[in-house]
C-alpha cells in the first residue's frame, strides 16, 4: 500500500475536493487523481463519488477514511517525535486565523518565533470564516467569541478589549463625542462583514447593562485594514479590537475616546481563544509555538500594553 496514497485520498474526502488536496501537497490535481484511482484499484471498490463541483464519499470510503485519518495521525505524531527527539522542533505548522488578526498580530510574532525556531516552517491561512480545523488539516486555529462544542483543545489566550478612536485631524474638525449617544452626530466607520453591519454596543463603567447605539457614516467596508486607514487619514470613528490599533494609539496618531464606557460589537463579553487537536498539543511543533504564544501574551497582551504607557 502507497502511503503517500493514502495521505493524498485523506485530503480529498477532508475537503471534498481534488482541486484543495493538490494545493495542500504542491501538485498536479491530475496526479492526485491518478494516485486516488490506483489507491481505489489496490482496495479493489470505489471511495469516493466524482461530481462536477465536489466529491464526496462511498459508504465504504467513508469507514475507510475514518481508519485512514486516525492511522495516518498517529503515524505523523510518531514520527514527528521521532525526528525531533534529538533536535530542535521542525516541520510545518498549519495555522488559521482570521484576517485581521494574522496580518497585525501574527505575522510580527511568527517572525520573532522562526527567529527562535528556525526549522519550523509556518503555513498561515487568513480569513474571516469559521471553518473546521480537523477537515481542513490545521495545527493551531485562532478564534474570538464562543466556541462550539467539538472534539479540539480550547485555550483561552486574551479578552477582546475593543475601544473607540479617532485620528486627531477628525476631532479638531468635528469635535469630541462625550457620550455614545453622540455619535450619531458623527462620521462613524463602521465594518460590513457576513453577518452583516457591525452594531456598537456601550457599557457605562459601574453598570450592570449594555445598550446598542445606532451609528452610521460615508464609508462602510468589509475590510478593518481600509477603515483603519480611513481613520487614520481623518474620515471618521472607528470602533475596533486594541490588537488592531494598539500600534497607532500608543504613537497618537488615533485617540481613545468614551473611556468611562466599555465598547463592543455584540452583547456580553468576548474572548480569543486558541484551538488544538488533542493528539497535536504534545507534538514539539506545536508545542513550542503554544509555549512561545502565552509567554508573549502574559500577563498582558502586547496589544493591550499601550494602555501602560
Amino acid at each position: 500500500m502507497d502511503l503517500n496514497a493514502l495521505l493524498v485520498f485523506e485530503r480529498v474526502a477532508a475537503t471534498g475536493s481534488f482541486t484543495a488536496a493538490a494545493r495542500h501537497f504542491h501538485r498536479a490535481v491530475s496526479s492526485v487523481s491518478r494516485q486516488i484511482q490506483a489507491l481505489e484499484h489496490a482496495v479493489g471498490q470505489p471511495l469516493l463519488y466524482r461530481h462536477t463541483r465536489a466529491v464526496t464519499l462511498t459508504e465504504a470510503g467513508r469507514q475507510y477514511y475514518e481508519e485512514v485519518r486516525d492511522i495516518l495521525e498517529r503515524l505523523a505524531t510518531a514520527n514527528e517525535a521521532l525526528r525531533e527527539s534529538q533536535s530542535k522542533p521542525g516541520g510545518v505548522l498549519r495555522i488559521n486565523a482570521p484576517s485581521a488578526f494574522g496580518q497585525y498580530q501574527l505575522v510580527p510574532l511568527l517572525h520573532r518565533f522562526q527567529q527562535e525556531f528556525p526549522a519550523i516552517k509556518v503555513e498561515l491561512l487568513l480569513n474571516d470564516r469559521v471553518i473546521d480545523p480537523v477537515r481542513e488539516g490545521h495545527d493551531i486555529t485562532f478564534r474570538v467569541g464562543n466556541l462550539a462544542d467539538s472534539s479540539l483543545v480550547a485555550r483561552r489566550l486574551a479578552p477582546m478589549n475593543y475601544v473607540v478612536a479617532a485620528a486627531p485631524a477628525y476631532l479638531e474638525k468635528q469635535g469630541t463625542p462625550s457620550d455614545p449617544e453622540a455619535l450619531g452626530q458623527h462620521d462613524c466607520l463602521v465594518y460590513q462583514g457576513e453577518l452583516g453591519r457591525q452594531r456598537w454596543y456601550f457599557q457605562r463603567t459601574g453598570s450592570s447593562t449594555e445598550q446598542a447605539y445606532e451609528v452610521g457614516g460615508r464609508l462602510t467596508s468589509n475590510d478593518a485594514g481600509s477603515l483603519l486607514r480611513a481613520a487614520l487619514l481623518g474620515q471618521g470613528i472607528v470602533l475596533f479590537p486594541t490588537w488592531l490599533v494598539a500600534d497607532e494609539l500608543a504613537k497618537g496618531a488615533l485617540v481613545p475616546l468614551l473611556n468611562s464606557w466599555r465598547c463592543e460589537v455584540m452583547p456580553g463579553r468576548r474572548e480569543l481563544y486558541v484551538l488544538t487537536r488533542e493528539r497535536q498539543i504534545a507534538t514539539p511543533k506545536v508545542k513550542a509555538f503554544m509555549d512561545y504564544l502565552s509567554a508573549a501574551v502574559t500577563p498582558v497582551a502586547p496589544w493591550d500594553r499601550w494602555r501602560e504607557g
